[in-house]
């Protein structure tokens, strides 16, 4: 068998990513859950599944989303062990970050975030960000889904804008493409550091 062949017989293994995006009510993190799975099941053509859960208060109160991304049938919606772990909050950071794994990345906002765990993590200042460059601090979740997405590439690019096009309000589309390329822009510095 020559190695064409055998590159079209062999099997790749099963990808699956699990998420978390999390932080305080009000901070459009479950919206940005549903935008994260769109693209990955109706653009970028794979399994994703998302669910949702938040503290008793709408706003303030503890909230979070997941997401399972995998090229295999998903057998169960929760994440056990993650992968990537967006902390908005420094409650959510303390929370949460235990359930990465071994290899996981935590995203925090460097803002929000004073004391972070000993685990492979980045801190970028995501509400600011939203707040000072695109003048909308409601865009902190689009922004903060593209600086995830650019670090991670779970999604392609051009899906993830589709999805975030498809879900934000009718009106505020440039201003979300804003914010959504100032957290690709922001990933990309992040990778340019790394390899210097």
């Amino acid at each position: 068998m020559n190695q064409k062949q055998k590159s079209k017989t062999t099997k790749q293994p099963p990808q699956k990513t699990e998420i978390r995006l999390s932080g305080s009510g009000g901070q459009g993190l479950i919206l940005a859950g549903i935008i994260l799975a769109e693209a990955a099941a109706i653009y970028d053509g794979v399994n994703a599944i998302q669910t949702q859960s938040y503290g008793p208060e709408a706003r303030g109160g503890a909230s979070k989303s997941e997401v399972i991304i995998s090229t295999n049938e998903i057998l169960y919606p929760k994440t056990t062990r993650l992968d990537y772990l967006l902390a908005l909050n420094q409650e959510s950071c303390d929370k949460y970050a235990r359930d990465l794994k071994e290899k996981g990345l935590l995203i925090v906002d460097s803002g929000a975030v004073e004391h972070v765990p000993p685990v492979h993590s980045i801190r970028l200042p995501l509400v600011k960000t939203a707040r000072e460059k695109v003048g909308r601090v409601m865009t902190t979740n689009i922004v903060s889904l593209g600086a995830l997405v650019g670090i991670s590439h779970i999604v392609s690019p051009k899906s993830l804008e589709k999805a975030v096009l498809s879900r934000v309000p009718k009106g505020t589309e440039q201003l979300n493409l804003k914010a959504l390329k100032l957290g690709f822009e922001m990933a990309e510095e992040i990778r340019e550091r790394f390899e210097d």
